[in-house]
C-alpha cells in the first residue's frame, strides 16, 4: 500500500493560475506571486521578518477569484532587492508605495503577517488615503518584548549564518502550531532563499528591530493606532508565539471601529495552517459581508 503523498508547495499551487515574476518599484527589483487579474481590486500580502511571498502559496487560489492578488518579497527578503543598510519600518513603508505607484494604484487592501501587519499599521496610520482595508495578521509593531526579540534573532541569525536542513527547520516550525506542518518543500525554499550570497548581511539588516533602541522608535503608538481610518481587521491566534490574544485584542481596541477575530489552534501563520477558515474570514472582510459566511461566489 503506497504512503500517502507529502504536503508540498506543488500541491498547494496546482489548481492555482498564478505567476512569479520581478517587478520594478521604482527602482527596487521587486520578486512577486500573483494571482487574478488587473480588473479586480489590488490587494498585497506582506509577510514576516526573514520570510518570502510563499508564505501566502495557499491563499493565492481562492483570494485570486475576488482580487488581485500580490504577494511581494519585502525589500531585504525573498529574492527581492537587499540594499546594504539597515532596515526599518519606514524602508518597508516606502517599498510598498514604490510598488503601488508603480503599479498606478491608488489604493490597494493590504494584508501583513508580523512584520507585514507592523508595516501595514504603518501604512494605514500614515498613509491612510492609500489603503482602502487592512488586515492586521498576528501583527508586529505593538511592543517590544524582549525574551520574544531574542528568540526572533537567534533563530533568525542562526539560519542566515548556517543555512543547514536543521537551523531552518527549527525557524520554520517556530511559525507553526503543529511542527508538523513546517513542510519539506517551505523548507527547502527558505532554505535556497538563506543561501544566496550575501543573505548573511540582509537578514542582520532586517534584525535590527530585534534591538531594543531600534524597535522603540519604530512602534506604533496608540495614536497611531487611533489615526487609522481604513477598515480594519486584527487577527490573531491561539497559540501565536509571539503574543497570547489580549495584545490582539489590545491592537483592535486602539483602532477605532476594528473588528477582531481569533483562529484556534493556529501559530504565526494562520493564512497557512488553517488555509480554509483563513481565506474565508479574510475574503469575506475584505469584500464588506460577515466574517462568518460562506465565500458567495466570485
Amino acid at each position: 500500500m503506497s504512503s500517502p503523498a507529502k504536503p508540498s508547495l506543488w500541491q498547494d499551487l496546482s489548481q492555482t493560475a498564478y505567476s512569479q515574476g520581478w517587478f520594478d518599484a521604482k527602482g527596487i527589483r521587486t520578486r512577486y506571486l500573483r494571482s487574478g487579474s488587473a480588473e479586480l481590486p489590488p490587494l498585497i500580502f506582506l509577510h514576516g521578518v526573514g520570510g518570502h511571498a510563499e508564505a501566502y502559496a495557499r491563499n493565492l487560489r481562492a483570494h485570486g477569484e475576488y482580487f488581485d492578488t500580490w504577494s511581494l518579497d519585502l525589500i531585504g527578503h525573498g529574492w527581492s532587492d537587499k540594499p546594504t543598510h539597515p532596515y526599518e519600518v519606514h524602508h518597508y513603508v516606502d517599498h510598498v508605495l514604490r510598488f503601488m505607484d508603480a503599479q498606478g494604484w491608488e489604493k490597494a487592501h493590504i494584508s501583513g503577517e508580523s512584520l507585514g501587519g507592523w508595516v501595514a499599521s504603518r501604512l494605514a496610520a500614515n498613509h491612510g488615503d492609500r489603503v482602502a482595508r487592512v488586515v492586521l495578521n498576528t501583527a508586529g509593531g505593538s511592543r517590544a518584548e524582549p525574551t520574544v526579540m531574542a528568540r526572533i534573532k537567534s533563530l533568525s541569525t542562526r539560519a542566515a549564518e548556517d543555512p543547514s536542513w536543521e537551523f531552518i527547520k527549527a525557524r520554520v516550525e517556530w511559525l507553526m502550531a503543529h511542527p508538523e506542518h513546517a513542510t519539506d518543500d517551505l523548507i527547502a525554499c527558505r532554505q535556497a532563499i538563506y543561501a544566496q550570497p550575501g543573505f548573511k548581511q540582509a537578514m542582520a539588516n532586517a534584525m535590527v528591530l530585534q534591538d531594543m533602541e531600534t524597535r522603540t522608535r519604530n512602534l506604533i503608538q496608540p495614536e497611531d493606532y487611533g489615526r487609522i481610518a481604513a477598515p480594519t481587521l486584527v487577527l490573531w491566534t491561539s497559540h501565536d508565539p509571539t503574543a497570547d490574544v489580549s495584545e490582539g485584542r489590545r491592537i483592535a481596541d486602539m483602532i477605532p471601529g476594528a473588528q477582531f477575530v481569533v483562529m484556534e489552534n493556529c501559530g504565526h501563520w494562520p493564512q497557512w495552517e488553517d488555509t480554509a477558515t483563513f481565506d474565508r474570514i479574510h475574503i469575506n472582510f475584505l469584500s464588506g459581508q460577515p466574517l462568518e459566511q460562506p465565500l458567495a461566489a466570485a
